[in-house]
């Protein structure tokens, strides 16, 4: 016998107040027995699951209290103003949020949070999960605390009342090896690298982490790139698509049901499959979710925040070609391919040349990739690389020269500074007047005066001038990487050599 007499015995370690809870204070009064131990006691909680599930007319009753438990009820404002920020950028204009747009809005992210707590509860109820009750406890409990899992940091997010994402999708694989170590460690028969599993924790979040980063990925490593693309047709049953994805870490929104439901009932979609280890094409590399049948809506990839792994870039391009409005892609090509250059750079010490660490550090534009976020891989190069160095090398200056915090002003005359410039004054201070480059945004909401920055040429994010009336001191600036906020200008001199706003 290992650590734990049972089962039920592991799940009070793990629910330390599960014991004195109403809800085992009732399965005991049902059972009409006392004085039986914490375990016995945990069983006839469990037992009274097992047959409160055990029917489907009881499970669906059941649901409804979970929905009522788990799903969220209300929308947070900054989900909803995402959603206006993201009609606004495709086109739609200054769409006016009503209360029927807030209701549909919340109908869509309740019915995902729906369709994935039911597929959890369909799956642990089926004859496919042949788990006692006490296992399939640990495993819904655990997941309905989980948020979006953030393949940078190995951990998952910490779900609210607040949380807009989906339940993470049910992982038959991952469950059966985690139910393998806990019966193991139960039984007192645990292999050497299942103790290593449990040397960080033995919750649910902990058991998920490790065997997603140590069996299923291991288990999914890639090493071709020899695929097909595979074309699922506007309007066509979504079901292919949709199981295709299943159990494969991809990180689209599509392995959820009715998201995926949705976006082939608005367009086609292509995927790029290549082998796994039995030979056959079943491992999502590429996703093309199509507007329409002509015109692109996203292009994904598998790497970290959905970008493109870089050995699937020109399989990306050459599929791209077939489409009409491929152009709007080829910057995010060109970025890409560049961008993996400088990192095979980076990592063999080799010296870049002027025009990639212009690139690197977005002095003229932003970056683009293909995930939903910036390419990761941007902050990584940079941490490994002195920046100051860089820097002082592009625009032949003295590391001296290069800035990062505002204190810098006062030590030296700093031509460029690295990050993002806060200033709250209504004037320019008479120490930035060497200024050439801003590396990120430009937080100068209460400048009303440009006077003062006649050296400034590049703003590698976004200018925030919202009280700016009059742009004559601008006269050299030459691009804007993000977006302008300029609500107060009244007076546009001074913006003669602006040739670029990225956003």
């Amino acid at each position: 016998m290992g650590e734990y007499n049972s089962g039920e015995s592991f799940i009070d370690s793990i629910y330390k107040n599960l014991i004195n809870s109403k809800e085992v204070e009732r399965a005991i009064y049902r059972r009409g027995v006392s004085g039986e131990t914490i375990e016995d006691k945990i069983k006839a909680y469990m037992d009274r699951l097992d047959n409160a599930h055990s029917t489907e007319r009881k499970l669906t009753l059941l649901k409804s209290l979970y929905y009522k438990k788990y799903v969220i009820n209300h929308l947070p404002e900054s989900y909803i103003q995402l959603q206006w920020r993201i009609a606004r950028e495709r086109g739609y204009g200054n769409v006016r949020i009503t209360d029927d747009m807030r209701e549909e809005l919340l109908n869509q992210v309740r019915n995902e949070q729906k369709e994935s707590l039911d597929s959890w509860l369909t799956y642990l109820n089926s004859d496919d999960a042949m788990y006692p009750m006490w296992f399939k406890y640990f495993a819904f409990q655990g997941m309905v605390k989980l948020g979006k899992y953030d393949k940078e940091k190995g951990k998952f997010t910490k779900r609210s009342k607040d949380t807009v994402l989906p339940f993470i999708e049910i992982n038959p694989e991952i469950l059966g090896y985690m139910y393998t170590i806990l019966t193991n460690m139960i039984d007192g028969k645990l292999l050497e690298e299942e103790k290593w599993a449990l040397e960080n924790g033995k919750s649910f979040e902990k058991l998920y982490v490790y065997i997603l980063n140590n069996k299923i990925s291991d288990l999914k490593k890639i090493n071709t790139t020899e695929g097909v693309w595979i074309k699922y047709e506007q309007g066509d049953n979504y079901h292919k698509l949709w199981k295709s994805l299943q159990g494969k870490n991809t990180g689209w929104c599509t392995a959820g049901e009715k998201t995926c439901e949705a976006q082939i009932k608005n367009g086609d979609f292509y995927v790029y499959y290549t082998k796994d280890e039995q030979g056959e094409y079943t491992e999502p590399r590429i996703a093309i979710r199509m507007d329409g049948k002509n015109n692109i809506a996203e292009v994904r990839g598998i790497d970290k925040k959905q970008n493109l792994e870089a050995e699937m870039i020109d399989i990306a391009e050459a599929k791209l070609d077939e489409f009409p409005d491929k152009d709007k892609y080829l910057k995010k090509v060109h970025d890409m391919k560049l961008m993996t250059e400088i990192e095979n750079k980076t990592k063999n010490g080799d010296e870049l040349t002027k025009e990639e660490i212009r690139f690197l550090y977005e002095i003229d534009d932003t970056i683009e990739g293909f995930g939903y976020n910036r390419d990761p891989r941007i902050e990584e190069v940079k941490s490994k690389r002195n920046i100051k160095k860089d820097l002082a090398f592009l625009f032949d200056c003295k590391e001296e020269n290069i800035g990062s915090k505002i204190s810098d002003f006062d030590k030296n005359e700093i031509i460029v500074y690295v990050g993002d410039l806060s200033i709250d004054t209504k004037y320019v201070p008479a120490n930035l007047k060497y200024l050439k480059v801003i590396s990120g945004s430009a937080y100068l909401s209460k400048l009303i005066d440009a006077r003062g920055f006649e050296n400034l040429q590049s703003i590698g994010g976004d200018a925030y001038l919202q009280s700016l009336t009059d742009a004559r001191g601008f006269e050299n600036l030459q691009s804007i990487g993000g977006s302008a906020y300029l609500q107060s200008l009244t007076d546009a001199r001074g913006f003669e050599n602006l040739q670029s706003i990225g956003g």
